[in-house]
């Protein structure tokens, strides 16, 4: 009897691990429901409740690290200073801060594709562009100790021109992150898995998160390929593992963060086996977020948390806290 309540014990022990360990990652934020990658967007994403928040960083002319998805000024997502709309997207590696600073991201230009994709998100209408270590500010005025911050270097191999390089690239993000003292609860992801190599030499204990994507409008693993892809840092399927998640062991990730409808149960064993973290990106229908749960996901990204949470709490997994921030 006391090695079947033993049995027993551990057993639970373990599964409650694994339930308390789900990532719910709140996609630039909350991008469904307020304007991507600003402070209203995270301020929504922990009143809701998340373990992570998920967020892409440019880098300015003057050096600054802040929160944009696109490395220009996208003309769909921003006004100038007297409220029109964009004809050009300008770099934000040729902006300073203070420059970006007269730009109002607060709302979706009516009519383009993001509006139709997002009906539901509220505008605020005023919104700067943050820099990294204001989103950082305002978590550690909300008192949350425990929220993550998923960062992503958005950089381009094909396009140099564009932005800092990658070894300039991540040590502003990293020294950022060291200012703050956040190592612990900071993941970097890429794409392009240059940057993921310079943090795992600069800073080995901070989680790195290889992204892939396996379709016809983007392939950075390039599977199947002989050419070699510039995506990947030097590692390619032929000489270094047959499968995505043996390419991604080998190139030294903690985590796995493929597009969704690139996975199967069977990859996310091969992952888990491996050592890996599987965490798909981005998910926003529920149907699809409880598939990918049964499968055994180790956490999800997704535009809608609050859909997630719903899903999640079906499924019998702990929800992280909600954190109401005062105006």
């Amino acid at each position: 009897m006391t090695r079947y309540l033993f049995f027993v014990v551990s057993m639970f022990l373990s599964m409650m691990s694994v339930a308390s360990a789900f990532d719910l990652q709140g996609h630039r934020g909350a991008r469904g429901l307020m304007p991507e990658n600003t402070l209203p967007a995270f301020v929504k994403a922990l009143s809701i409740g998340v373990t992570t928040l998920e967020l892409d960083v440019g880098i300015t002319k003057d050096g600054v690290v802040v929160v944009s998805h696109n490395p220009v000024l996208d003309e769909d997502l921003v006004r100038d200073a007297g409220g029109k709309w964009l004809s050009r997207e300008p770099l934000i590696h040729d902006l300073t801060f203070a420059e970006l600073q007269a730009f109002d991201v607060g709302r979706l230009r009516p009519g383009s594709q993001s509006s139709n994709r997002f009906p539901d998100q509220t505008p605020v209408d005023g919104t700067k562009m943050p820099s990294l270590v204001e989103v950082f500010d305002l978590v550690k005025k909300s008192g949350n100790g425990a929220v993550r911050f998923n960062i992503e270097t958005k950089i381009n191999p094909h396009k140099p021109e564009e932005t800092a390089d990658p070894e300039t690239f991540a040590a502003a993000v990293l020294n950022a992150v060291r200012i703050y003292d956040l190592q612990s609860r900071v993941s970097i992801q890429s794409f392009d898995w240059r940057t993921l190599q310079v943090v795992q030499i600069l800073n080995p204990e901070i989680e790195t998160v290889y992204l892939t994507a396996q379709q016809e409008w983007m392939n950075n693993v390039r599977g199947g390929h002989r050419k070699p892809s510039k995506w990947t840092a030097g590692y390619y399927m032929i000489n270094h593992g047959d499968t995505v998640p043996k390419l991604v062991k080998k190139a030294g990730g903690k985590v796995w963060s493929p597009f969704h409808r690139d996975l199967n149960r069977s990859k996310i064993e091969q992952a888990h086996a491996l050592g890996l973290k599987v965490i798909p990106w981005t998910i926003n229908d529920e149907k699809t977020m409880e598939d990918m749960i049964a499968m055994g996901v180790d956490g999800i990204i997704s535009d809608y948390p609050d859909r997630l949470r719903i899903v999640m709490e079906k499924s019998g997994l702990p929800l992280p806290r909600p954190t109401l921030i005062q105006p």
